[in-house]
């Protein structure tokens, strides 16, 4: 418990850092130009459709009838582009993750490894590449695990557990990994993910819960939707933060988890005062014939 609160303090203040704030931009920027070039290309097409598929919905008529009764009207309206922000909000999480891994934690990783871990060897359990590979195939069932869920998700209790949930097993997936992919050996990295996964997995889950928190900005209204240009890049670098200070938890804790396991191995290893092991007694010929005696000239 105490690593486990040391590294997630550690975490926040290094959130503080100016390089960190400055590294948490650039997946904000690749990731709202990307948003930018698809709301160009699809926004209004995938709007028109949606809107055409709600307009034939018996259930949706009759609510859309209700609430006109009721004297909200123009819930109608905003009820498309507040089920596409819904289901896009899973595509974003996913891929700040991934941008987070792949552009911002090796960089973490060395500033970690330099200001708190300078003497741990790096042996280079799993190249950048395999990094990669890991992270995309986790976040490839993550996706699959959210459409699996989805239809689950209209249960008040249920959305509020399985999206969390999810994001949870994502990011102890994807952040252990590359946390201890430069510094560990494959047979460590084993080791240490078997040892501690349930405090890993206890991590990701309150990452999960926090990455739930920028989906509040949407739950204005119709102001949200007309707020959405600002909106938009405010939670996607708020959701790049949350994942930002995960790596550093992840990081702070794994390293630490590692440098306590060697040094473990290390004093296994060696033990101070260990008996000598007893030395077996020769005949006293053999002793006699060994000693050189020296013949006199």
């Amino acid at each position: 418990m105490g690593l486990l609160l040391s590294s997630f303090w550690r975490a926040v203040l290094y959130c503080l850092h100016p390089k960190v704030i400055l590294l948490s931009f650039l997946p904000l920027l690749l990731a709202m130009g990307a948003a930018g070039l698809l709301a160009y290309l699809f926004w209004q097409s995938a709007q028109e459709t949606l809107v055409s598929f709600l307009d034939a919905s018996v259930f949706v008529n009759s609510l859309a009838a209700w609430l006109a009764a009721v004297g909200l009207p123009a819930l109608k309206t905003m009820l498309a582009p507040l089920i596409l922000i819904v289901g896009l909000t899973p595509l974003v999480v996913v891929s700040t993750v991934l941008l987070v891994s792949t552009m911002m934690t090796p960089a973490l990783v060395r500033m970690v490894a330099a200001r708190r871990f300078p003497t741990l060897e790096r042996r280079h359990g799993a190249s950048f590449v395999a990094s990669v590979g890991w992270t995309l195939i986790s976040s490839a069932l993550a996706l699959v695990a959210t459409i699996l869920t989805a239809p689950m998700w209209i249960v008040p209790p249920l959305v509020l557990i399985l999206p969390p949930a999810i994001w949870a097993w994502l990011t102890y997936r994807v952040m252990s990994f590359d946390a201890l992919a430069d510094h560990a050996s494959s047979a460590e990295r084993q080791t240490l993910l078997a040892t501690h996964k349930p405090t890993l997995i206890a991590m990701g889950l309150v990452v999960g819960f926090l990455g739930a928190t920028p989906s509040l900005l949407w739950s204005m209204g119709l102001m949200a939707i007309a707020m959405a240009p600002l909106l938009l890049p405010l939670s996607v670098w708020l959701y790049t933060l949350v994942f930002v200070f995960a790596s550093l938890w992840y990081i702070h804790f794994c390293l630490s988890a590692l440098q306590m396991l060697r040094a473990q191995h290390e004093a296994e290893v060696f033990v101070p005062n260990r008996p000598l092991a007893p030395v077996e007694a020769l005949p006293l010929g053999d002793i006699v014939d060994a000693i050189e005696v020296p013949t006199t000239k």
